[in-house]
């Protein structure tokens, strides 16, 4: 008999919770390891704790490498949408890092403990790991292992790497759509996810659904916890998890669309009480990533933006556009600018985290500066034929003109090496050049940027985007534009930055094929896309 706590469309990872758990570990390949750690006696956990059923539901994931360690997380739940079905107490938990996937060259192991105060979620920040390799890791709660996960660490800042491989994506709302995506994902030869923001949607269970959420627009820190459960349940996403390590950022859905700091998107909520909700899925969030200690949300706060380096090759700047941000001008919307977008006050950065962004950028040595944030960078504008006035977004950078042409005017002072901006939020693949014409001369790019559409949030979307010929025409810093979901992979070497954008038919249902519908590569030292 099917559980009746279980949404309909959740995907576990084995057949049945009660009688298959075991084949859960057949599936990761993970029986060998298991049996292997079992015959150890320094590797079992010192409290002995018993499950209601499986407490791994929710899966393994790695993120935030540097040169010499990563963060490994996962979280307890053997009834993921019963708070976790977890009792109120902490519990143990064994860890273990290994050269091969069988976890017999073990090089690194500890324990460390899941506590109901973050909902039996572990954090675990390794170090003292050679650089530039992979490596595999697994947990173990009283007698139950966990699947076995793949990661890596990044090159020394010494070191000479030739390549970066990566992927992108953003915007999974659940309903929409099947994470196909992450099934080709998966499958990639990467070395890196990032995910740029709408890990989860906030909104109430609609019966237009491909699949259903589990409850109404949440609110509260247990609504938060069991949305994040829905989605870590989908497999495609589990398995993406499992084999590459992830950065991870945050946009508006992971506590409510198009909110701006302490402002609610609904008028009439104070911001006193809206805080609260943001400390709650904040909170959530964090319980939910593979994010360092650093990250850890204090009440309504939490420190997001940070800098990764891929040794010499690559320094990622993560972003966070939501945290600090001024309200969103002219009642936000797409509009006809009004004055308040040119306010110098506004911002979409905050003070704080820009200056920090120009500091790094300024500091780098690396070969390519990368952006890793929210929403459009890029000035695009829509003039219908019964209205001659462009509108533009004032949720994006259009919004912010003061903070846009700030940054944009750094980085083409030529201080900055190679700076690309690659971006989410806006459910279709974009190839951008950036560029700055702020005082009537002739446009000069400045850096690329690339928009990467949804896994699936908008559903299967379209081949032939309306209006795309008369938007083309009418903005021609885009060279690129297709409203279907899919991803984004970039390979990148020392003399180039190749971008594929990744396409998929469809996400009604299961099984779409896959296909590269563009690339674009920009020539190191050069700031101009070009179409590969």
């Amino acid at each position: 008999m099917r559980d009746s706590s279980i949404p309909e469309g959740f995907a576990f990872p084995i057949g049945s919770l009660a009688t298959s758990r075991r084949r859960f570990l057949t599936w990761t390949t993970s029986l060998a390891a298991a049996a292997l750690w079992s015959s150890r006696a320094t590797g079992a956990v010192l409290q002995s704790s018993t499950f209601s059923d499986y407490p791994f539901t929710l899966g393994v994931a790695s993120g935030d490498p540097s040169p010499d360690g990563f963060v490994l997380w996962t979280r307890l739940a053997p009834k993921p949408f019963e708070g976790g079905g977890m009792p109120d107490d902490p519990v143990d938990v064994s860890w273990q890092v290994a050269k091969d996937e069988k976890m017999s060259q073990v090089v690194a192991k500890g324990s460390t403990v899941a506590t109901p105060e973050w909902a039996h979620s572990v954090h675990v920040e390794v170090s003292g790991l050679e650089p530039d390799r992979w490596y595999f890791y697994q947990f173990k709660a009283g007698s139950e292992t966990s699947p076995v996960g793949r990661t890596r660490t990044f090159p020394a800042a010494g070191s000479t790497p030739k390549s970066l491989k990566f992927a992108f994506a953003s915007c999974q709302h659940y309903e929409s759509g099947y994470y196909t995506a992450y099934e080709y994902m998966a499958k990639d030869d990467l070395d890196l996810v990032a995910h740029l923001g709408d890990y989860i949607y906030e909104g109430a269970a609609s019966k237009k659904g491909v699949r259903q959420h589990n409850s109404k627009k949440i609110q509260t820190l247990d609504e938060y916890r069991n949305r994040y459960a829905l989605y870590k349940g989908d497999l495609n996403l589990q398995a993406t998890h499992q084999k590459f390590p992830w950065i991870v950022t945050w946009d508006d859905h992971e506590v409510e669309n198009n909110y701006a700091n302490d402002i609610s998107e609904y008028p009439k909520v104070d911001p006193a009480t809206f805080l609260k909700q943001r400390a709650s899925a904040y909170k959530a969030y964090y319980e939910h990533m593979p994010l360092r200690k650093a990250a850890l949300p204090t009440a309504h706060d939490m420190l997001l933006y940070r800098k990764l380096s891929f040794g010499p090759l690559a320094d990622f700047l993560v972003l966070d556009t939501r945290q600090y941000r001024t309200d969103q001008p002219c009642e936000d919307g797409t509009k006809v600018p009004c004055e308040a977008v040119f306010d110098p006050k506004g911002t979409i950065l905050g003070a704080t985290q820009k200056k920090w962004m120009f500091d790094e950028l300024l500091r780098s040595k690396a070969n390519w500066n990368v952006l890793a944030q929210q929403v459009m960078m890029a000035r695009v504008g829509m003039k219908r034929k019964d209205d001659p006035e462009a509108k533009y977004s004032m949720d994006k950078w259009t919004g912010y003109e003061a903070d846009r042409r700030q940054v944009l005017k750094f980085l083409g002072e030529g201080k900055v090496t190679n700076p690309i901006v690659i971006t989410g939020d806006i459910h279709s693949h974009w190839a951008n050049n950036l560029d700055v014409d702020f005082d009537g001369s002739s446009p000069r790019t400045v850096a690329a940027e690339f928009v990467g559409t949804s896994i699936s949030s908008s559903g299967d979307g379209t081949a032939s985007p309306e209006h795309l010929g008369e938007m083309l025409s009418q903005n021609p810093c885009v060279k690129y534009h297709a409203q279907q979901r899919g991803y984004v992979k970039c390979d990148v070497t020392p003399e180039r930055w190749k971008t594929d954008y990744q396409v998929l038919e469809f996400v009604s249902k299961p099984g779409s094929p896959i296909k590269t519908q563009a690339s674009f590569v920009v020539e190191s030292g050069k700031t101009g896309l070009q179409k590969s």
